[in-house]
């Protein structure tokens, strides 16, 4: 058995203190201000906890790909604006990350005052890692606080190198996360039912390989369903096909017979020329796709039979969308899923920035039990990986 996390009931008297605050606050901005909130709202009972507990808090994140330089369109004041009005309190956006201002900011800051630093991302050494930036991060704080579920997986400096320098503790989100995957992997109630979509794969492979012995079904959606079409001798047009993953993709057929595991694959398919609002549709069989048409989404008979399995379930895990849902014409199927998931007599868990942002869509956020914010953390945990982020938190409990 895995060591317990040490939490927020752990962490002792916070009162005064400066608490650094690991968040995932990877939103995604447009014109410059927060388009999708999700994950800042996912973690304000933490903030909110450590607030009236007294706290000073020191907020950090990454936001997007900067590759450790400054990057204009990713700086964090967008996401400290947000957080100030969700909170309804001022969060100072602080424009480095360990330089001067940090320093005289943090060293500042009283009980239930925030500042936010700049994204960990402009500065190299946070991938890398590094001690000595994970010691000028150290410097800004008293006690360390992890709720970043969405970076567990990465061994990155605010992350890894940073816990073992201040007394640390998961924060609530954070704690949940592993809760609850923890029971999808330990000790879900049967049927369990895994419903995965995406573009490639090949992102999903691993987790496929690690569910197929842990679920009675797997529902497979979305253009990564092409790959196992085609390796199955299906003739998919000009859909996405993997088909360097032909043996990978037999290889998880053959374990999942061996396993009695049900792999549930499309049985049509919505079907165009072009990934377009504008496009002409056709419902086709998924096995046999025009040769100048690409499948799209999932069609009715597809979303029928997979609602039939749903309706079964006692635990279902959804990851990825079953079409390009963006577009009108081809989000009926994803719409059809969510909806026999949400109204399924069943744990429901779903997670993957893009399966959230369809949930949120058709407005079926408090429809699901569980709304995972970690995306790649989530498959990766179910995998049965050993998380950075975690363990290092495993290790101070221990």
């Amino acid at each position: 058995m895995p060591s317990p996390l040490r939490t927020l009931d752990d962490l002792g008297d916070v009162s005064g203190k400066r608490t650094f605050v690991r968040v995932d606050y990877n939103v995604p901005l447009e014109n410059g201000v927060v388009a999708d909130d999700l994950r800042i709202r996912a973690g304000l009972p933490t903030l909110k906890e450590l607030l009236n507990r007294g706290a000073a808090l020191v907020l950090a994140s990454h936001l997007g790909r900067p590759k450790g330089r400054v990057n204009e369109d990713l700086r964090m004041a967008p996401a400290a604006d947000r957080l100030g009005e969700l909170l309804e309190r001022d969060v100072a956006a602080v424009s480095d990350v360990v330089g001067d201002e940090a320093q005289a900011v943090c060293s500042h800051l009283a009980s239930g005052e925030i500042a936010m630093l700049e994204n960990l991302r402009f500065d190299p050494r946070e991938e890398q890692n590094d001690p000595e930036f994970a010691d000028e991060l150290a410097a800004l704080a008293d006690v360390y606080v992890d709720d970043a579920f969405g970076a567990a997986h990465r061994s990155h400096a605010s992350v890894v190198a940073l816990a073992e320098r201040l007394p640390s503790a998961a924060g609530r989100l954070l704690q949940r996360e592993v809760e609850v995957l923890t029971t999808l992997l330990e000790r879900p109630d049967e049927p369990y039912v895994a419903v995965l979509g995406g573009a490639k794969v090949s992102d999903k492979l691993e987790a496929i390989s690690a569910l197929i012995p842990r679920v009675d079904a797997l529902l497979i959606g979305g253009a990564m369903a092409f790959t196992f079409l085609a390796a199955r001798g299906g003739n998919v047009g000009r859909s996405l096909v993997e088909q360097d993953r032909f043996d990978e993709v037999r290889e998880a057929d053959r374990l999942a017979s061996e396993k009695g595991c049900l792999v549930q694959l499309p049985e049509d398919v919505v079907a165009a020329e072009e990934s377009s609002v504008d496009a002409l549709l056709k419902t086709v069989r998924a096995d046999d796709i025009p040769r100048d048409l690409m499948g799209l989404d999932v069609g009715p008979r597809t979303v029928e039979e997979f609602a039939r399995t749903l309706a079964d379930a006692r635990t279902i895990l959804w990851n990825g969308p079953m079409g390009v849902f963006e577009l009108e014409p081809f989000s009926a199927g994803t719409r059809g899923v969510a909806r026999a998931a949400a109204g399924a007599k069943a744990f429901t868990v779903v997670g993957g920035g893009d399966t959230l942002l369809a949930v949120k869509r058709l407005g079926l956020e408090d429809s699901f039990d569980h709304l995972s914010t970690g995306g790649g953390a989530s498959l990766e945990f179910l995998e049965g990986r050993a998380l950075p982020g975690i363990e290092v938190l495993r290790r101070k409990a221990g």
